[in-house]
């Protein structure tokens, strides 16, 4: 029995490291700007509210129209599918927001299926190879870019960082707990069994 409670206890002890170390991982990636000459810029999709994007998806894409007229990349990429009952998709709703905020129609490029991160950057890899494009600089949240940026190295894509820091999550402690909690579990599951949100 004794025996038994000291596996326990070392697994308990393993699991905690492990969990420790992912998150240091998340917020470190979280924190760097790895913004550089890129083919593209690629935002990632979030939620809106029939082509109105919700505050942390308005805040990526007013980022990747920053890096846009900074000059980082020709080109846009934006993302995102639609949601049972939704009219529109993440992506169009993006491409209007791009439009409107003077990114012109031809430099953006359309990934309007996708619904989760990992069916997100798979369709993007499509995209920017059907284009001769190959490095990308992605736009998301801060405890988003860890995972964004392992999956679209798995896929082939050189690919940077540069997250926005004017997401809601910013300001709200218990939203920045929640989001790290989901890509602890997200990043796992890519890990262990090739699938993640």
């Amino acid at each position: 029995m004794r025996d038994l409670v000291g596996l326990v206890v070392l697994g308990c002890l393993g699991i905690a490291v492990l969990a420790g170390y992912a998150t240091y991982r998340v917020w470190a990636q979280g924190e760097r700007d790895e913004r550089m000459p890129a083919d593209a810029i690629v935002v990632m999709g979030a939620a809106q509210y029939d082509g109105r994007p919700s505050p942390v998806f308005a805040a990526r894409l007013e980022h990747a129209v920053e890096l846009y007229r900074a000059g980082v990349a020709p080109r846009l990429v934006v993302t995102g599918g639609k949601a049972d009952g939704d009219r529109t998709t993440e992506a169009a709703t993006a491409r209007a927001y791009a439009i409107a905020h003077g990114v012109p129609s031809d430099a953006i490029l359309v990934e309007d299926q996708s619904r989760t991160t990992l069916e997100s950057i798979r369709a993007v890899g499509g995209v920017l190879r059907a284009s001769g494009l190959d490095k990308a600089v992605f736009v998301s949240d801060r405890p988003h870019m860890l995972r964004v940026l392992r999956m679209a190295a798995d896929d082939g894509i050189t690919a940077w960082g540069s997250p926005t820091g004017t997401s809601p999550i910013e300001s709200d402690p218990l939203r920045q707990m929640d989001a790290t909690i989901h890509e602890l579990g997200a990043l796992a599951q890519y890990f262990l069994v090739g699938g993640a949100s």
